[in-house]
């Protein structure tokens, strides 16, 4: 199982992906992203499930037409783990 991060770790993850804030009553991340238009944001949570497939790790999120609302945990390990944080920074590749 993964280990859950410190709260040291937590803060120097989030510390390095700018928007990203913490949810403590999930014991998670999130992150709101908007885009021009649906079919960009569509496009954007294409990549994310690709990258989410190759992880094994999948978000929790929605999309209402240009917004697309991430919360990322590690249920497994009922809290945040470097899985999380390691598919933040893809997430952030993928939003360019």
């Amino acid at each position: 199982m993964t280990a859950l991060l410190s709260e040291a770790e937590r803060e120097a993850a989030l510390a390095a992906l700018p928007g990203w804030t913490w949810d403590a009553n999930r014991n998670a991340i999130t992150k709101t992203f908007r885009f021009a238009e649906f079919r960009t944001a569509f496009g954007f949570m294409t990549e994310v499930a690709l990258a989410a497939e190759r992880a094994d790790h999948h978000p929790e999120w929605s999309n209402v037409w240009n917004r697309v609302d991430i919360l990322l945990t590690t249920h497994s390990a009922n809290g945040l783990t470097d899985k999380d944080t390691a598919l933040a920074r893809e997430i952030e590749a993928a939003a360019g």
